[in-house]
């Protein structure tokens, strides 16, 4: 595949390290998602028992 993509004109460095940050970024998101899971079950256990903050006043805003 690397002889395929260097024939193709493709920086395969480049390629790989795209892919990487791809990955890693991936990953990190992930990780917060579990790091936060009960902070995130928990705010959003809260909206539904008592609907979004401030809802009370979302008809005093003009549409603009």
């Amino acid at each position: 595949m690397v002889d395929e993509a260097k024939r193709l004109g493709i920086n395969v460095s480049q390629a790989c390290e795209t892919g990487l940050q791809e990955q890693v970024r991936k990953a990190l998101g992930e990780e917060w998602k579990r790091e936060n899971r009960q902070a995130i079950e928990s705010w959003n256990k809260w909206i539904a028992e008592n609907g979004m903050p401030y809802d009370e006043y979302r008809d005093c805003i003009p549409n603009l």
